[in-house]
């Protein structure tokens, strides 16, 4: 009778663990005794390793002992810190610390030579690391959604970068830093503070898509009208009231767009002073006839 009691209370101790809260992949492999390479994936590019949404409030000490992770996602936890153990995995190449609390970088992010992608959007950064500037084959960054008001002047050595993202920041002005970066050819700094736009935006030569959309921006600089490569510029809801005469020679731009998604120009909810709302809903050639004729009469 005894024994039979046993068994019961047994079956259902079994039963209450198998219904309770399911642990993290990492504690889960651990407990079981694996080695925690085991989490990794290797896939016909890189060898990747996945804890997103864990709930983790910091990192796994195990972590920065699997040297050979190329790609890593510690996105959408509540991290706080990221250790200087960091540096450790030098093979990195692609890093999502998007969705966290992190307030800063470890100086030691400089030790990842091989990075080329790195999302820190969604978190609470004040600041850029100097050192970041030491990862020369970045090539994607995004610092979208935190509270950055400059960059480093090192930043400017980052010349393998094309893609930039520094939405939702509280940037007054264009980093000068910026205007070295010349294999750029996306930079999306809306929903920023930003009152102009510097006339050194003509030498970000390569230029496919800018955004500068809910800002405070005034007027469009005339150098912006010689980036030839430009296919998006999004200006909407500023407070611009002219355009730059020399707008049409951005052939490239095919029509006054409406929809975020769409390439094109995006002039929608500025103030422009007539008769320029009236050319603009013409379409695109009606308002680069419209400039271009005004600057012959000037």
């Amino acid at each position: 009778m005894g024994t039979e009691h046993s068994k019961n209370e047994e079956r259902r101790s079994m039963v209450f663990l198998r219904k309770g809260p399911k642990l993290p992949a990492w504690e889960d492999a651990l407990l079981a005794g694996r080695e925690p390479k085991s989490l990794l994936k290797r896939g016909l590019r890189y060898v990747s390793l996945s804890l997103i949404m864990k709930g983790m409030t910091s990192t796994p000490d195990f972590l920065w002992g699997l040297h050979e992770v190329q790609k890593l996602n510690l996105s959408r936890n509540q991290l706080v810190v990221i250790p200087p153990s960091l540096g450790k995995l030098d093979r990195l190449v692609v890093l999502n610390l998007g969705g966290n609390c992190l307030k800063c970088l470890p100086k030691e992010i400089g030790l990842l030579r091989n990075l080329k992608v790195l999302f820190v959007n969604m978190n609470c950064l004040k600041e850029v690391p100097a050192e970041l500037s030491l990862c020369r084959k970045l090539e994607v960054l995004s610092l979208s959604h935190n509270c950055i008001s400059q960059l480093p002047l090192s930043f400017s050595d980052l010349t393998s970068l094309r893609k930039l993202n520094l939405s939702n920041n509280r940037f007054v002005q264009i980093p000068l830093c910026i205007f070295a970066l010349r294999n750029l050819d996306f930079l999306h700094l809306g929903s920023n503070k930003l009152e102009n736009i510097a006339e050194s935006i003509q030498y970000l030569v390569n230029l496919q898509i800018f955004i500068v959309e809910n800002n405070n921006i005034r007027s469009l600089p005339r150098s912006l009208c010689y980036i030839s490569t430009l296919e998006l510029l999004n200006a909407d809801y500023n407070s611009i009231q002219t355009l730059p005469d020399d707008l049409y020679l951005l052939r490239r731009l095919r029509r006054i767009a409406w929809n975020p998604m769409d390439k094109g120009l995006h002039i929608a909810h500025n103030p422009l002073s007539r008769p320029l709302p009236e050319v603009v809903e013409g379409g695109l050639d009606v308002l680069f006839n419209y400039l271009r004729d005004k600057k012959e009469r000037n």
